[in-house]
């Protein structure tokens, strides 16, 4: 990898998003409107603290795999990721580029949902919120790496938006946010245990229910970590120096 290239592709990246208006808005409004329709909805009841520092995980993980899997894909049929690929940059500097950009966005993303969550809709959590925004941040970073993974199976852009229910509504449905992990029958707890979303709400109920809870959280993250490592991995191997 070659550090110089990394940054290069970073910057490529940010700039084409700043142009873009509707993936702006995709990134930074729409978590924030679906934590503030959900607040409006529980308003008056504990509910909104119980499941919104979950789904705060959870709405920009949606969020940065749609855009990141799409952004991948027009790549590839554009010719851009082709040509990128004839000149000295590896597969790793494309990616590690990739995932550094919109890991900045997804900074800027959990700061704003979380602030807006905290301060705006009232959610009160026991734990610090710094904690909060680290947790969303490498949520987000884990849909960036599952939309890198997925664009290179997809074909078209709808094809890839396709891809958001098998790689995020299995880990949606068994993360713990509907039934408790270890309610669930034992074949499903088992494949709960192998999903990187189960251990980002984990980390989130952690926060939302103690007040000290940075020793269990890094544990989580540290899962979280490794699946993101596993992903870049793999979709690393899907890139090809010709167009399909």
């Amino acid at each position: 990898m070659n550090g110089a290239l990394t940054v290069a592709t970073s910057g490529r990246v940010l700039r084409q998003v700043r142009t873009d208006r509707r993936t702006i808005a995709l990134i930074i409004v729409v978590p924030c409107v679906l934590l503030g329709l959900l607040a409006w909805i529980y308003d008056g009841t504990p509910v909104f603290d119980a499941i919104g520092p979950a789904l705060l995980g959870v709405f920009p993980m949606v969020v940065m795999f749609i855009v990141t899997s799409v952004s991948t894909l027009r790549e590839r049929q554009s010719g851009t990721l082709e040509r990128l690929l004839t000149t000295p940059m590896g597969k790793g500097d494309f990616m590690m580029g990739y995932a550094a950009a919109f890991g900045a966005l997804s900074t800027v993303q959990a700061l704003i949902a979380t602030g807006f969550a905290v301060w705006v809709c009232g959610l009160d959590v026991a734990g610090p919120l710094w904690l909060l925004v680290v947790v969303a941040v490498f949520d987000a970073v884990l849909g960036t790496a599952l939309g890198l993974l997925a664009s290179g199976f997809a074909r078209t852009e709808f094809q890839a938006v396709q891809f958001m229910p098998a790689f995020l509504l299995p880990q949606f449905l068994l993360c713990g946010l509907l039934v408790p992990r270890d309610q669930m029958p034992t074949v499903l707890e088992w494949v709960s245990n192998v999903l990187p979303l189960s251990y980002a709400v984990d980390a989130m109920k952690e926060i939302a229910g103690n007040p000290d809870p940075v020793t269990a959280v890094l544990g989580d993250l540290g899962i979280v970590a490794a699946f993101i490592a596993g992903a870049l991995a793999l979709a690393s191997l899907t890139l090809s120096r010709r167009s399909a």
